[in-house]
């Protein structure tokens, strides 16, 4: 058996193609939201046109959730803070990347009714000081943008590790290893990278089908990866 989970960062309108998909085979996600970005109404995906300021993947915006339905959308899922608005640990002066951080922390435990104690990291930027923060801060894991065989293999998930993004050329190389060398198989992205193309979106959902149909697979959620941690 092998335990799997994945996380998508942002919180953009791209995120209901990876939903609709992860609820049609009963997959778990965890939903790494930024809630200062989001406005009342939804912000619809789309390309590019003329001059833009706004940051976007190969001329694609993945669009905004909006504040109206974040609770509907996301129901069912975990969500976990990825700062207010992005803040980067490091680039900011650490108080205000941990109140970034906590202030989204709190919104989203006041808007689910759950607790959120996971964390990305943005643009996977971490320090030893920001990750005692949060630690102490009560939050439990931090996922970087670093890889590792075995993602259990650390005693701080503060600074915890996927095997891959979700578009890795060997995602399914990555993950026969890992069946051998760890209990879990985790990947990560951003559902904008699939640019609303319909062969990108159809590749995901083979990923997510046949690993559903693997009888050895068993879906977890991201938190569920740190008592493994722990326990090595």
């Amino acid at each position: 058996m092998i335990k799997v989970a994945q996380c998508w960062d942002d919180g953009v309108a791209t995120d209901l193609s990876v939903l609709e998909i992860c609820r049609k085979y009963n997959a778990k996600a965890t939903f790494n939201l930024c809630p200062g970005w989001f406005t009342e109404e939804r912000i619809e995906p789309s390309w590019v046109t003329g001059k833009c300021s706004a940051w976007n993947c190969k001329g694609f915006l993945g669009g905004r959730m909006g504040l109206r339905d974040l609770r509907e959308v996301y129901q069912g899922f975990q969500v976990a803070s990825h700062c207010w608005k992005h803040e980067n640990a490091g680039d900011n002066p650490d108080d205000v990347f941990l109140k970034a951080a906590q202030d989204a922390r709190h919104f989203l435990e006041d808007t689910f009714q759950q607790e959120c104690r996971g964390f990305a990291w943005p643009c996977g930027k971490h320090t030893l000081e920001t990750e005692h923060l949060l630690a102490d801060a009560g939050f439990i894991y931090g996922r970087t943008v670093e890889n590792d065989r075995d993602v259990t293999n650390t005693d701080n998930p503060l600074a915890l590790k996927s095997n891959c993004h979700f578009m890795a050329t060997n995602f399914w190389e990555l993950f026969e290893k890992a069946k051998k060398n760890s209990p879990v198989f985790y990947f990560w992205g951003h559902s904008y990278e699939m640019l609303n193309y319909d062969k990108l979106i159809e590749q995901y959902e083979l990923k997510i089908k046949l690993l559903s149909e693997d009888p050895e697979v068993e879906w977890i959620d991201v938190k569920d990866i740190v008592p493994l941690c722990k326990a090595k």
